[in-house]
Formats: structure tokens, C-alpha cells, sequence
């Protein structure tokens, strides 16, 4: 067997996950294999949608503003009964906290078509496309990882070639929902059993046309269907299988035309790029490390699409993950940190598949009767004095997670705002950089830093920001910390509040608890303030490493 190839994080999987881990952990200075068993990136439509937090994280990437090129933004999500009656009006219009549109829409291949110019860019990066992860065993300072060369063969995969042997430091798992990782480290599956077959079509329309509504949810007990943008110049129909229907016979083109009829889609004036019968799911992973393997993205979690947040959960899961890496190759943190990735975002993704299955359940009604009382529900609630229509979900870490337990901002996520600096003006993350941010009312509160905790931010490249030495254009800041009686803030590299300081004589305390929790193997949770480090028996690492 041949060897030789070392890297500090091998990444299996070549998807928005994938990618972008490698090119977030490569902006950090660490050495990344990509191993992907399929030569080419897959040319047809999957993912469509993403929100304002992943754009935060596709801007940490350095591929945003080459990514903008090739999206569109949504304003408003309607959802419509079989009358067309207006039951639900979701308004995405605009920026949202992160600084950048509330939702987005786009076509993957030409998202993913985006990253891997960015990622074969990157001298610290090393793609290996066809070839498969076919072993994985755990050393005591590494992995060694087996990966063999292959070929798409009438659709299949099949090894061809040579194997070879990878010593890495780590591996993630991000090879999707039939995860090699997964199942070489032996995860098991909770599945909630909330499963319909959707056939998803995807088209591109010959002619302009303008779509009203453009992104909307037709709740017709007779056939429920979603419409929305595929990215530009396409359009995405999905239309839910209906009990008795079959799924190979659903799956063929002359079905999706006869579907399509309704909308004016013709074979004259639209080419159909895609027809697939998909079952959504609701099911994650029951851990997502086992020593120096872990798991992100399909691989760790499968959700309905009803919330649009299948990949922007991923998304989440590699920018948690990476600043927890980067740091324990750095010798800044404790390899224990690593610990409190797994719980931290499975409880989060539990938020957003319960809340994607809450939208399932509404829309994926048949029985007349029941949607006819739905409708009538609806319609009352949002003719209701008062009535508000809910915001942008932007839920809070889970309670197992490392921030400041009992904080009012800990594990919430930080806004982002433009400011000017030095000449230089832009989104905050492009102007100060990445990392640790320690936001402050006034330079004075980082003069009063004690000496040892300055040297500890140091280490930690922390940004430290004091509103009276920058220009905070919008006054994003400003309100921010007045609205929550702070003089400091401090936030985590994956923008996640680690906690406040209501005053300056608090701020010491609060870098003391970071560092606590960076170094610490276990962390007594004994009141309110305690930083809350995971270490269970799901999580932890396996014995002897």
C-alpha cells in the first residue's frame, strides 16, 4: 500500500459542508485533505436555499461576494390555501442581523461550482477527487485513514485503483446522508419517523416571467406543493406523492410535465433539468465524535426542506467545529473543548428539525376536512388583532454548550454591523477579521484588562473592539450593547455570544471563565454563572485516546 500523504484534518465529502470546512480551517493555517469519492461535482440542482446566519459563515469562507454572483434574494414566503386564500405571509425582505439578506436563493451546482475555485485556490488545501474513504483506524496522536481510487460506472462508484494510506490529525465526516465516517465509527441513528415522498422538479424557464407569488407553499389538500426560486433563471416545483402513489412510477418526465401544466410549463417553453423523488426525513446522528472523528452536515442530520435549513445547518455544524479544531492544533484549548461541539448543535438542529416538521405538519395535509379546518385556524390568526407574523428563526444554542450558562446573551447569536476603521470600511468580520471578538463601549475597559488576560486574548487572536475608536456606521453596536446594559460582549469565532459584562469590573471575570473553559478537562457546574463544558459518555473520546 502507498502512503506518504499527511494532513492535520482530512475532510471526507466535497459538498457546501465539506467545502466549506476546508476552506474555514485553511484561513485558520492548518493543512486539509478533501477526499470525495465521485471525480466531477454533481451538475444537477439539490440544495436552493440559505439564510442570513450561513451567509455570515459562506463570508467567513472568503467566497461570498463570488457566491453573490450567483443568487437571488426572496422577500416574502407565502403560504396559500386551495383558494388561493393567503394564509401565512412570511416577510424576508432586506438585511437581517448578520448584515446580510434574511434568505437566499440559489442553484448548488453553481454554489458548489463557487467554493471550488476558492478551495483548489488554496495552497493549504489538497483535493482528491475519486477517491473513497474505505478504512479508518484511530492511533494514539492520529488517524490512519485508507482511501482507495475509483471511477463512476453506469451510475455507481467502483473501486479501480491503487490504495493508499492518510495520517491525519483528524477526520470529518461530511460525506452525506450514506456516511462512510458515520459508520465506520459505529453511530446509530434517531430517526422521529416523519417521512413523506416529494417529487422534486427542477426547471429552466426559455422566458422572463414574472412569478407572483415568487416563493410560496400552495396547501391544497389535493396535491400540497412548494414554488420557489431555483437560483436565477430557475424554478423549482415540488409536489408531495399522495397516499397509494408510487414512487418509480411519480419519478418520470412525462408525470412532471403533466404537473407542471397548471403553471403554463411547457417543452417549448422550459427545459426540464431535473425530476427526483425524494423522502424528507427527520433523523440525526446519536453522537458526532468518537475520538478524532466527527461527524457534520447530512452525514449528522437529516430535516424535512419545509424551513430551507438542511444545509445551512451544516453549514453551522463546520463553523462550530472549526475554531474548536483550530485551536486544540494551535495548543490554545484543551482537547476536552471538542467535547461540546456534538451536544451543542444537535440540540440546536433538534430545534430546526422540530420546527421544519411543525411546517410539515401543516402542509402535508390531504384529508379535506382537516385542511379545511387548518384554513379557517389560519385565517383567523392572522386576521387576530395584533397579529404578527413570526420573524426569522435564529434560535439560541442548546444548553449543552460552551458559553456562560445563565448569561442573558450566552449562546445567542451576535449581530453584524458595518464599521470603519483605520480607512477602511466594510462588514465587520472583513474589517477586524475573524476569531474572538471582545466588542466595548470605550478603550478604557481594555486598558483595565489585567496583564495575564490581555496576553491570554493575544493568544487567542481576540479583536477587540471599543466603540469609542471605531466608526460604527449603522450604530449596530451601539444599540446592541445599550439595549442589553453591557460594557462588554464577548463573542466566539462562530459569532455565538460566549458571554456579557455589565461592568467593567466584570470583564476580568469574564475572559477568566473563557480560559477556564479552554483548560479545563471537566467544569463544575455549581451556579448560575458556570460555563457549561459537555463531558458524557455520547461525547466523550474513546477510551485510550
Amino acid at each position: 500500500m502507498a502512503s506518504g500523504i499527511s494532513a492535520d484534518v482530512t475532510v471526507v465529502g466535497y459538498g457546501p459542508t465539506g467545502q466549506a470546512l476546508a476552506l474555514l480551517l485553511a484561513r485558520m493555517g492548518h493543512d486539509v485533505l478533501v477526499v470525495e469519492r465521485w471525480p466531477d461535482l454533481y451538475p444537477l440542482p439539490r440544495a436552493v436555499h440559505f439564510d442570513q446566519e450561513a451567509a455570515r459563515i459562506l463570508q467567513a469562507t472568503g467566497a461570498i461576494w463570488d457566491i453573490e454572483k450567483v443568487t437571488e434574494d426572496i422577500e416574502r414566503y407565502e403560504w396559500r390555501n386551495a383558494d388561493r386564500e393567503l394564509l401565512l405571509a412570511l416577510e424576508w425582505a432586506g438585511q437581517g442581523m448578520t448584515g446580510w439578506q434574511i434568505s437566499t436563493m440559489f442553484a448548488q451546482p453553481e454554489l458548489e461550482c463557487v467554493l471550488d475555485r476558492h478551495v483548489k485556490s488554496n495552497p493549504r488545501i489538497t483535493v482528491m477527487q475519486g477517491w473513497a474513504a474505505v478504512g479508518l483506524d484511530e492511533e494514539a496522536d492520529g488517524i490512519a485513514l485508507t482511501i482507495v481510487q475509483g471511477a463512476a460506472l453506469n451510475g455507481d462508484w467502483r473501486a479501480t485503483g491503487e490504495q493508499k494510506s492518510v495520517k491525519t490529525k483528524y477526520v470529518v465526516g461530511a460525506d452525506g446522508a450514506n456516511s462512510f465516517v458515520r459508520d465506520a465509527i459505529g453511530v446509530e441513528i434517531h430517526n422521529l419517523g416523519f417521512a413523506f415522498d416529494w417529487l422534486v422538479v427542477d426547471v429552466v424557464p426559455k422566458e422572463q416571467r414574472e412569478w407572483k407569488p415568487k416563493t410560496w407553499q400552495l396547501c391544497d389538500p389535493a396535491r400540497p406543493t412548494t414554488v420557489v426560486p431555483g437560483g436565477p433563471g430557475r424554478r423549482r416545483w415540488e409536489f408531495m406523492l399522495l397516499p397509494g402513489e408510487d414512487a418509480k412510477e411519480m419519478n418520470r418526465a412525462d408525470v412532471a410535465w403533466d404537473l407542471l401544466k397548471p403553471w403554463a410549463m411547457t417543452p417549448d417553453n422550459s427545459k426540464l433539468e431535473r425530476h427526483a423523488v425524494y423522502r424528507f426525513g427527520a433523523l440525526w446522528a446519536e453522537r458526532w465524535r468518537s475520538g478524532r472523528a466527527f461527524l457534520a452536515g447530512d452525514a449528522a442530520h437529516l430535516m424535512p426542506p419545509f424551513a430551507g435549513q438542511g444545509m445551512c445547518s451544516g453549514l453551522r455544524d463546520v463553523c462550530a467545529l472549526a475554531w474548536r479544531l483550530d485551536l486544540v492544533l494551535k495548543g490554545a484549548a484543551a482537547d476536552s473543548v471538542l467535547d461540546s461541539y456534538g451536544p451543542e448543535r444537535i440540540a440546536h438542529v433538534r430545534e430546526m428539525i422540530n420546527f421544519s416538521i411543525e411546517l410539515g405538519e401543516v402542509i402535508c395535509i390531504t384529508d379535506p376536512e382537516q385542511a379545511a379546518q387548518r384554513d379557517r385556524d389560519m385565517l383567523a390568526a392572522r386576521n387576530a388583532p395584533g397579529y404578527e407574523p413570526p420573524p426569522p428563526l435564529l434560535p439560541p444554542l442548546g444548553a449543552a454548550g460552551l458559553y456562560v450558562e445563565g448569561d442573558p446573551l450566552g449562546g445567542r447569536l451576535s449581530p453584524q454591523g458595518r464599521v470603519s476603521v483605520g480607512g477602511a470600511s466594510g462588514l465587520f468580520d472583513d474589517v477586524l477579521g475573524l476569531g474572538f471578538a471582545l466588542i466595548v463601549r470605550t478603550q478604557s475597559v481594555i486598558d483595565s484588562i489585567g496583564g495575564e488576560n490581555r496576553t491570554f486574548l493575544e493568544m487567542l487572536g481576540t479583536r477587540l473592539a471599543a466603540l469609542d475608536r471605531i466608526d460604527d456606521l449603522d450604530g449596530v453596536y451601539g444599540e446592541w450593547l445599550s439595549s442589553r446594559d453591557a460594557t462588554a460582549i464577548l463573542v466566539r469565532p462562530d459569532f455565538y455570544v460566549f458571554g456579557v459584562a455589565a461592568r467593567q469590573e466584570d470583564v476580568d471575570p469574564l475572559i477568566g471563565k473563557l480560559k477556564s473553559a479552554l483548560s479545563a478537562v471537566t467544569m463544575p457546574h455549581d451556579d448560575a454563572t458556570t460555563v457549561r463544558v459537555v463531558h458524557s459518555a455520547a461525547t466523550s473520546r474513546s477510551p485510550g485516546h
